[in-house]
């Protein structure tokens, strides 16, 4: 059978694109049409392979937040693997970062299949992020707000999220625990960090502190917690905890009932707070580098 792969174009080929995802990944958050149509850009390729007509896999390149980096994602549905789809994919891909100008390429991998697959084109782990799982079966208790604090949510203030970029963004992306520095623009700030809700915490009207969620669409009883950081000078009075627990009783009051979340190996205090309120560990994710042309 011949083997297509074409650039993502219409709405209908952005469903397929999605529905290539749940099926590789449905214990994750896939991003809907509007979104993808949103992060939309000339850096940024997004493909299906089909065969026959059939849609047997996926792939995405684009900048990688990571500096110098440029991110490649070939998926192939389980039941048409190990027939050369995804190396077709993954080499469609690489010729599209060569377009980037970066020098490094960046994958991940969560199984023993994609990550023998990975080391075959020379691939070599540079982090690992471990999910944490939180079960929702009754009410949840959120500490007392610290003194100087007010809580609000970004949806209720417009304009603090994009505000808080220099002096609070900048700071919580550099504290992230990665092998190189990411590279976050203040529109990536606003259209990808941004959960819904997101919980500030303010400081004589500054941002301090956050924690958010991202719903999930397609299963509207879980959502993935984004990104949770307090800022240097307000660390150690239990802001984070605080806020943490804010976004779980949210869920509750909005009947879901599971929330997970993606903390990096080397975050060890997060880890440790999130099994403090009773999340049990359940996937690790690795990221995956290599030259973009390897010796």
């Amino acid at each position: 059978m011949a083997l297509e792969i074409t650039r993502c174009v219409t709405d209908d080929d952005y469903e397929a694109w999605r529905q290539v995802r749940i099926a590789v990944l449905p214990y994750e958050r896939t991003v809907t049409v509007a979104e993808l149509h949103e992060a939309d850009s000339p850096d940024r390729l997004m493909v299906l392979a089909r065969e026959d007509g059939v849609v047997v896999g996926h792939g995405l390149s684009d900048r990688s937040d990571s500096a110098g980096g440029g991110s490649v994602i070939p998926r192939v549905l389980p039941e048409h693997r190990r027939r050369g789809i995804g190396t077709a994919l993954l080499e469609h891909l690489v010729e599209h970062v060569r377009t980037l100008g970066v020098p490094t390429l960046r994958a991940g991998a969560d199984d023993d299949a994609s990550l023998a697959f990975a080391h075959r084109f020379g691939f070599a782990e540079v982090n690992r992020e471990v999910e944490q799982t939180f079960h929702l079966d009754g009410p949840v208790d959120v500490t007392p707000t610290p003194d100087g604090i007010e809580v609000v949510t970004a949806q209720e203030r417009p304009g603090l999220w994009e505000a808080s970029y220099e002096r609070f963004g900048l700071e919580a992306i550099a504290g992230l625990s990665v092998d190189t520095p990411l590279d976050v623009s203040p529109e990536n700030w606003v259209r990808e960090w941004l959960g819904d809700p997101m919980f500030l915490a303010l400081a004589d009207g500054e941002v301090v502190g956050c924690a958010g969620l991202g719903l999930d669409p397609d299963h509207p009883t879980r959502a993935e917690h984004l990104l949770t950081a307090v800022r240097s000078d307000w660390r150690g009075r239990g802001l984070a905890i605080h806020l943490k627990l804010r976004t779980l009783a949210w869920a509750v009051d909005h009947g879901l009932t599971e929330v997970y979340t993606w903390t990096q190996d080397g975050n060890a205090a997060m880890r440790a707070l999130n099994t403090r309120l009773g999340y049990a560990t359940t996937r690790v994710g690795i990221q995956l580098a290599r030259p973009l042309d390897p010796a």
